[in-house]
This record gives structure tokens, sequence and C-alpha cells, in this order.
């Protein structure tokens, strides 16, 4: 740069510019200073002698990549940090906010990553602390420190490898209480001092930032296990240093005080509360000190709900309720009962709950939090022992009340935006813990619902028999209310709870079920069968579809646990249905009709879903048989019968549909019966082996062909066995087949065509259940191996040869991950013997190995892992690839070996547990064939021993990674493949004596001196009576001596925590 000017506008340009090429321009001129660590000295000569912010900012986010990216001598980072602690006194109160940030940002990560190489690293707390004694500007800038180091602290950065990370982060604990009570005297500053409380902008600032400090120091990883602080956390487990801390009384007051004067930033006082109402039982002194703790809190509590404070705010309402629902998740009910004042406090909280009820409007999202309270409040309230009365028994029926009726109220209000019985999560939320407090009073509330429900249902009868109802909207209303009704009954019905199923119960639930019995008898009658089209009509049958599935699971077949005698009765005499198959027929009559009557998507998929759930169990797949309803879809399984099946939009529905028909069809192990039951899809078959190649691209042929695949793939899911499997194979091999590389020829190029022939090929060539079991004298597995080869060269060659699609997924990702798929089951089936191939010189074998590795390779890695599917395939391809074809893959040339061997290694630092386990065999089949045929032997005499021999010598480190990378994965992530994961870095550590040795050292200098000779001898212990030997028995003594030094090495990380 000739001067400080020219960069100071180059500068401008690159922040500031609006024409891209100039800031393109800039970038490129600029980028040495982030790229060369030779800049440092003139970044800092920026730092000294420019006043323009853009070159400010220019200098520190390049010191900050230069730190962040690459390995600083030690005294060159102690410079730096003692450079910006001076920068920052001297010229931080004059800073531009952003300038500021970045400085900060920099400070505390050259902090981070040099915390256990320096002592002197240690004292940035002690430095902050200076700030925060001196005039407002500087205190502002010591709580933005403390503010980004507890950040920087929790967070891991990918560039510091995860056991240096997380041994930083348990050392820096014990100074984060120090932090913490710096924030609760940043806040007393605050309060005490009246300037800064009426200075708007001083003091608004102070407190946010101290409010933020505390609100981080609490939500910290304290056990190291990476949590994201969601509403879900159950307990705090701070250390027990913070004990004083947490006891005295003036922690709670303080957030209370800066929620009570509500400033902008009440919402972070009162998340404040929320964590130190869940902190854990064993950090207080004992039990008094607790009960004294919850007492507090519940005095606190009651001054907000008395005085309504701060909750006229949504997200303070929110919170609130958050911090209510911790009562029930860290206090027992006789904790709460038996604190002093609760009868106010439970009568309180029930005025609470009973107005968020009718605050419909904005409060929905913040209920379930309060019905989750209150039915963790019922559930042991039966066993509640204590001299006091829990209140429960006449509080509980009046919130029952509410929430039903105020439900009702919405459903029927102009300002109800959406309708929450579309939203299914919200739904669930709000239904889930609601039946736990109806069966508390259940007589009663039953007797609540029924006199809600009678009149509508008796309305709904009523239109049904019109042959014109005018109000189109009224009777909207009446099905959406009957909706939320049924919905109520059905998780009603599924709560049961053995122990409290009384006759007294079963009765209530036949009342409730009998009304909706006669709604299902009604819905489909009269003028109401115009309506399929319109939502409320659809929204109850959703809700009606819900209750079969709830009563199903309760009450009907063999499996349920409870006796079912008194309803059935009861449901006799009200509506005449006497046993599970009158029931069976009646939800499949039901089932029936949506898929005869709807075009709504979701109504058939929950109607099949219904009907997969019935006929999935063995003992009442069989009674099914007998319904008449269910024979009736058997015999008239054809698009004439059910409109969807000819809608293209249905695609999934009609795979699903046919899965559902070929279990029942495949459950009478008759040929006959599957031959009479195909004559539809034969039809289809011969119209399209017929059609010339001139009609054979039109739009007709096309969707015959996509039904006909979704359809056929449906039915072969369905076989579970050799001869159900026997039946489809002989009636599509190889007549029918032909037509299969038809559409790949004239379609390879439509991806709505070949991904459902894909599909149908992967689960045709799937041995699943091992049903495909050919004769020893038959070739058929051999012949479909040749035709599957065929398939995927000519459907491979043509992938490759397209340039890429802007949805790379669709148009090429998806079809090779299908053809990965195919491959990889065909050649793992183990019903093709491939020495025939070589032996009679057919290339079908090779082929199918050169393109399936072509296809997998033109993938890049970083979207292998992006895209779930795609990854799944490509490593499962990979494990039959280096498991029974070395000979094939190992001669490659040395790029594609290292490609391989860097994706596998990319798979097991992805943690993702889809392909693990498929990363972890794939490394031990190359590292035990390697060590059984070249360590073990005399001298490679294979070709592929040599091959890999070869790869390895000139590659000695290859392997020195990977086996990093797996003990890291093994020591701190939770797995249910660690005996694959011991089991190959056993492999790994077996062929190179140089790995262990560096993996120990990696370990051991990340530790304190003092802890370094009991790790060692741990790591001693790790190989005691491992031989050098890759059996079964060797591979378990190892994974046994692994997981006691996984087990000892994090109990001495939790033990320092603490």
């Amino acid at each position: 740069m000739d001067t400080l000017v020219h960069l100071e506008a180059l500068c401008e340009r690159l922040y500031n510019s609006q024409d891209s090429a100039e800031r393109e321009h800039a970038e490129r001129t600029l980028n040495c200073f982030r790229d060369h660590i030779d800049y440092i000295p003139q970044c800092q000569y920026i730092l000294e002698n420019s006043s323009n912010a853009y070159a400010l900012m220019l200098a520190s986010s390049s010191l900050l990549k230069q730190v962040t990216e690459h390995s600083l001598p030690l005294q060159l980072r102690l410079d730096i940090r003692n450079y910006l602690i001076d920068y920052l006194a001297t010229r931080g109160p004059h800073l531009a906010t952003f300038v500021l940030g970045s400085l900060i940002q920099l400070l505390c990560r050259v902090t981070k990553f040099g915390w256990l190489d320096d002592e002197r690293f240690k004292e940035l707390v002690n430095d902050a602390t200076e700030f925060l004694y001196q005039g407002p500007h500087h205190r502002a800038i010591g709580l933005k420190i403390l503010n980004q180091i507890v950040s920087e602290m929790n967070e891991w950065n990918q560039r510091l490898p995860l056991i240096r990370h997380r041994r930083i982060s348990s050392d820096f604990l014990s100074l984060l209480v120090q932090i913490f009570k710096l924030s609760l005297t940043s806040l007393n500053q605050v309060k005490n001092d009246s300037n800064l409380l009426t200075s708007m902008k001083t003091g608004s600032k102070l407190e946010e930032l101290a409010l933020s400090l505390s609100h981080k120091c609490l939500s910290y990883d304290f056990v190291g296990s990476s949590y994201d602080n969601t509403d879900d956390l159950v307990s705090i487990r701070v250390p027990h240093s913070w004990r004083a801390v947490v006891e005295d009384p003036s922690t709670l007051d303080i957030f209370f005080y800066f929620y009570e004067i509500q400033t902008p930033f009440s919402k972070e006082a009162l998340e404040c509360l929320v964590h130190l109402a869940s902190l854990r039982q064993a950090v207080f002194t004992d039990n008094a000190a607790r009960l004294k703790f919850l007492a507090h809190l519940m005095m606190l509590t009651k001054q907000i709900m008395q005085k309504g404070i701060g909750l006229s705010d949504y997200d303070n309402y929110h919170v609130f309720c958050r911090l209510l629902g911790r009562f029930q998740v860290n206090y027992r009910l006789s904790e709460l009962v038996g604190s002093e004042g609760y009868i106010d406090w439970i009568h309180l909280v029930t005025e609470f709950t009973s107005m968020s009820f009718q605050s419909w409007q904005w409060a929905s999202s913040s209920v379930c939090h309060l019905l989750v309270m209150w039915s963790g409040f019922v559930k042991p309230a039966t066993h509640l022992k204590s001299d006091s009365p829990s209140q429960l028994d006449k509080l509980v029926p009046k919130l029952v009340e509410s929430f039903i009726s105020s439900r009702l109220v919405s459903l029927q209000s102009d300002q109800l935006s959406e309708n929450y019985l579309d939203d299914a999560a919200n739904l669930q939320d709000q239904i889930e813990s609601f039946p736990s407090l109806c069966r508390h009073q259940y007589q009663s509330c039953c007797t609540h619902i029924l006199n809600i429900m009678d009149p509508l249902l008796q309305m709904y009868k009523e239109v049904a028999n019109l042959q014109n109802f005018v109000d189109n909207n009224e009777l909207s209303v009446v099905e959406t209310k009957l909706a939320w009704i049924v919905h109520i009954i059905a998780a009603m019905i599924k709560d049961k709870n053995i122990s409290v199923s009384r006759e007294s119960h079963q009765v209530c639930d036949a009342e409730l079920s009998a009304r909706v019995l006669q709604l299902i008898n009604v819905t489909d009658s009269g003028s109401h069968t115009r309506r399929y089209g319109e939502i409320s009509k659809q929204r109850l049958d959703h809700a009606i579809l819900t209750f079969c599935q709830s009563f199903k699971r309760s009450y009907v077949g063999s499996q349920t646990l409870i006796p079912s005698n008194v309803l059935y009765t009861r449901l006799s005499e009200i509506v005449g249905l006497h046993d599970h198959m009158s029931l069976l027929n009646t939800f499949a009559g039901k089932i029936a009709l949506n898929l005869k009557s709807y075009e709504s998507d979701e109504v058939i998929k929950h109607s099949l879903r219904l009907l997969l759930e019935m006929v999935s169990g063995h003992a009442l797949k069989k009674l099914l048989l007998g319904v008449d309803n269910i024979k009736f879809m058997i015999s008239h399984q054809s698009a004439k019968h059910f409109p969807f099946l000819r809608d293209c939009k249905h695609s999934r529905n009609r795979t699903n549909f046919y899965y559902i028909f070929g279990l029942l069809v495949f459950l009478e192990d008759s040929f006959l019966k599957f031959k009479s039951s195909r004559e539809s899809l034969q039809q289809v078959f011969e119209s399209l082996d017929a059609m010339p190649d001139a009609n054979f691209r039109m739009d007709a042929a096309k969707n015959a062909f996509i039904g006909l695949m979704r359809d056929l793939r449906g039915l072969t899911s369905a076989s579970d066995s050799s001869r159900t499997y026997g039946f489809l194979f002989d009636w599509v091999y190889p007549e029918r087949m032909q037509l299969l590389c038809r559409a790949i020829v004239h379609w390879s190029d439509t991806p709505e065509v070949t991904t459902p022939l894909l599909k149908f090929v992967s689960e045709f060539v799937w041995n699943n259940s091992q049903r495909m079991t050919f004769d020893s004298s038959s070739a058929n597995g051999i012949l479909l191996f040749r035709e599957v080869s065929k398939l995927m060269v000519a459907y491979g060659s043509s992938i490759l040869s397209r340039p890429n699609s802007a949805d790379k997924y669709t148009f090429k990702y998806k079809g090779i991950w299908i053809s990965l798929e195919i491959l990889s089951r065909a050649l793992s089936g183990e019903y093709v013997i491939f020495g025939v191939f070589e032996l009679y010189g057919d290339r079908a074998l090779v082929d199918a190995l050169d393109i399936g590795l072509k296809m997998a390779l033109s993938i890049p890695i970083a979207d292998v892992l992006a895209y779930r599917k795609v990854g799944k395939s490509y490593f499962a391809f990979l494990e039959v690839l280096l498991g029974k074809n070395l000979a094939y893959f190992l001669p490659r040339d040395e790029s594609t070996f290292i490609c391989i061997i860097n994706s596998l290694e990319a798979g097991i630092r992805s943690s993702n547990t889809s392909i693990l386990p498929q990363c972890a065999t794939t490394v031990f089949n190359l590292a035990s064939f390697h060590f059984s045929n070249t360590i073990m032997g005399e001298s490679p005499s294979l070709p592929a021993a040599i091959s890999l021999s070869q790869h390895i010598a000139n590659l000695p480190d290859l392997f020195l990674q990977m086996s990093k990378t797996l003990f890291e994965v093994i020591l701190f992530n939770e797995s249910e493949s660690n005996w694959i994961l011991s089991k190959a870095l056993l492999s790994l550590l077996l062929i190179s004596e140089k790995a262990y040795v560096n993996m120990k050292s990696m370990i051991l200098d990340s530790q304190k001196p003092e802890h370094i000779p009991q790790l060692s001898s741990s790591f001693d212990d790790l190989m005691k009576d491992v031989s050098r030997s890759l059996s079964i028995e060797n591979c378990d003594r190892f994974s046994q001596n692994l997981s006691r030094f996984r087990r000892d090495f994090r109990t001495r990380i939790s033990a320092r925590r603490s």
C-alpha cells in the first residue's frame, strides 16, 4: 500500500460500495492482510494510525482470521493480547460499535486459543474487572469483554480440536462463578446509582450488558455435552462453588427488581429467573436451604401474578409460563404443598392459567407449558401424603371446562388467523397433556364434554337430512367444533393408565366413543356427501381418523392390556357394536369411503396410515380378512373404485395403498389369490409393451408407467417370504424386465419417470427378510444381476454425460443415490455367485462396479454429507465395494484411493449416526485386509494386497489422521456404534504403531501436568491383554478396555468441572 489514505479509500469501497465489481477489486487487493502472517505488523500500524472505522475493521477482522487459522508463535499471541487490552483502555470508548465488537472478539479468540499455553492468558477476567472500576464507557467495555469471553469459551470453534476445546471450557469453569458475581455487582451498581438509572442511554446499556452476562453464565454448558439450551432443559448442573451466590436471597431479588421496573430488557431478567429455578438439587447445602429458595421463588412469582407485572408483553408472558413450568419439573408436589403461601399461590396460578386459556389470540403457544405443569401436578396428587390439601380436586375441573370452552370460542372467531387444528405440532402440544387433567376427575369431565357435544351432534344430524343448508359458515363452525371435541376424546381414549382404568372409566370411554361412532355414520350421509372439498369437513374426518387410531390401540385386538368387556357392553347398548370385528368393520368402512370420496392428499394419507396400523399386527391382520369392507377393498383395488389412484399428486399414497394391499393378499400365501389380484397391473404391462416407440414418450404412457412402477414397488415391499417373492419374480422376470430397459432408454432425462423405476428396482433386488432364496439349481440370481447391470450402465452412462442442472439433487444426485442403493443391495444380497462372471468372461459385475464408482466419485464429498440420503447410499456402496470387492477397487489409481479414504474420514468426523457404522466397517475391512495379508503374512502375494501396500508406502501418514478422528469420536460422542468404532480403531493401531504413539501424545499434551501420570497409566491399560490379532475375542477385549478408558477420562473431566 502506497499510503494509509489509499488503503482507507479501498476499505470504504469494500464495505460501502454498491458496485459489485468495485467491491470485488477492493477485496482482492486487501486479501493479503487476511491471508499472510507477514501483514500482522501492518494491521497494528493501521490500528495505531488510522481513525477510519472501516480501515480499523479491516485490521481487526484480518487479525481475527490470522489468529484463528494460523498457529502463531506464543510470544506474538501474547503481544497481540497485551496490545489489545491497552488499545481498548485508551481508544475503546471512541471506537465505532462494530469495530469495538470485532476487537473484543479478537481479544477473546486469542485468549481462548492460548488458554492452555501460558497462564498470562487467564488474566483476562482480572483485566476486564479493571475496566469495571472506571467510568461508564470503560465499564461497558469490561462487560462486553466478559460477555464475549463466556460465549467464546462455551462455543466450539472447529479450528480447535474438540478435545482441546472441552479441556479449555472445563478449565474456564473455575472463573465462571466470579464472572457471574461481577454481573450481579454491575446490576446492583446500576440499581443503586441514581445517575445511571436515570440515564436512558448509559444506564440502559449497562443493564443490558450485565443481564446478558448473567444469562450467558447461567446457560453455560456446565456438563460438557454441547447441549442446546432450550425450553426442554430439565436442570442446570452448576458446580458446588456456586452454592453461596445461589442461596443468597439477593440473587433472586436483583433479577426480580430489573424485571419489575419493566425496562426493555425485562425478558432477560425473567430468563435468568427461569435458569435459577432449574438449578439441580445437589447445589444447595441441604433440603431446608432448597425449600427456602423455593418459598422465595414462589413469593416472587406470586407478586408477578397479583400485579400482572410485565405480562402484557408477549415475550415476558411466554417466559413466565416457562418459569411456572419449572416448579413442576424441579420440585415435588408435596414440597409445593408444604410451602408457606401455597394456597394463595396455587389459586393465582389457576387464575393465570384460566386467563391464558381465554387469551387464545396471542397466548396459544405458551399454553402447552401450563398444561404440562398441571399434568405433572395431578399425576402424583392421588398419592400425596400431606397434612395440607392440594386444592387440585376443586381447581382442575374448572381448568378443564375453561380450556374446552376457550377453544370452542376461538374456533368461531374471525380473529383467528390460522386454525390450530391445521397445525399438527401445535395441536399435539395442546392435546398431549390435557387428558391427565381430565383423568383427575374423569366422570365430571366426561359429563361436561357430552353436554357440549350432544347438541352439536344433533344439529349435524338434522343438517344431513336437509337438501339445502344455506348458512355454510355456520355449518363449518359446527364441523370445526366437533373436530376439536373428537380430538379431545381421542386423546382421552389414548391416555390409558392400567392402574387407574376402573370400570367407571370404561363406561365413560364408551359414552364418549359412542358419540364419535354415531358421528361416523352421519358424516358420509345426506347433504354432507357434497362437502368433501370443504376444509372444515376435512378437519372433522382427520379428527375421526385420529379417534379410530386411539381406540384401536387401547381397545381393539388381542394385544390390548386393558380388559374391555364393560366398554363393549355399553357400546352394544348405545350403538349396537358389541365386539372387535364390528368396530373394525366400521373403521374399515370409514377408510374406504374416504379413499373413494376425497381428493385431499392429507385425508387420504391419514386414512391409509390408519389402515396400515390395522394390518400391521399379525393377529389383527387375520381378523381383517373376515371384515366385509376389507374384502371389498381387496377385490376392487382399481381407479374405478378409488379415483385417487389415477391422480399423479397421489403417487406416494398409491405406493402405500398397494403395499397395504400386498400385505393382505400375501397373508393367504395363495398363488391363485395373487394371480387374480394382479389383473389390473397385468393389463397396464401389456398395453405398455404393445405401445410403439412413437407413443411411448407421450404423457398417457408416461403416467401409466409411473403408476405401474409405484404399484409394483408397494406390492414388492409387502413380500416377506421366499414363496410370495417367487410369485412376483416369476411374473416380472424375464418378460417384464424388457419394459424397464426400454423406459430407461426413452426417459433417462426425466427424473419423474426414472425415480419410481429405480426405486422399484431397488426394492425388487433387496433380499429383505431373506425372501430371495432361489433353488440350488436355479440361475435366477445371476440372471437378475445381469439385468440390473444393464439398467445401471444405461442409466449411469446417461446421467454422467449430462451437464449439471441448477437443481442438482433432483436431476442428478437423487438418481445416483438410488442407483448406488440398488448396487449395494444386489452385491450384498447373497443370492448371486459372482465368481461365475469372471469364470465365463461376463463383464456384468465389472461394468456394474465401474459405473457405480464413477457415479459415487461424481458427487463432491461436501454434497455427500449435506444430503442425508445421498450420504447413506454412498457409504453403503463403499462398505460393499471395500468389503468383498477389494480385488476390483485396490488396483485403482492413487487419486481415487485418496478420495475414498478422505471421504471415509469425513463421514466419521461428521458424527452422523446413520453413516458412522458404515464408515467404521469399511475402514475395518480395509485395515484388516492389510493386516492379514501383509503385516501378519510373509509377503503379500495377492495383487490386491500388493496394491494396498503400495498405496500405504506412498502415503505413510494416511491412516494417522483417521486413527485420531476415530479416537476423538469414541471419546466424546454418544454413539450406539462404539463397538464397531473400537474394532476399526484397533485394526488401524495394529497396522501402525506410530498411530498409537501420536494419538497418545495428542491426548496427554492437552492435559494439566499433574494429571498426565494417571492418564498415561490409563493409556497403558488400554492395550492390556490385547494381542496382535483381529479375532472377535481380541476385539471385544480392546472394546472393553476402551470403554473403561472413555469412562475414566470423562469422569475426570466432569470432576474437574464440578
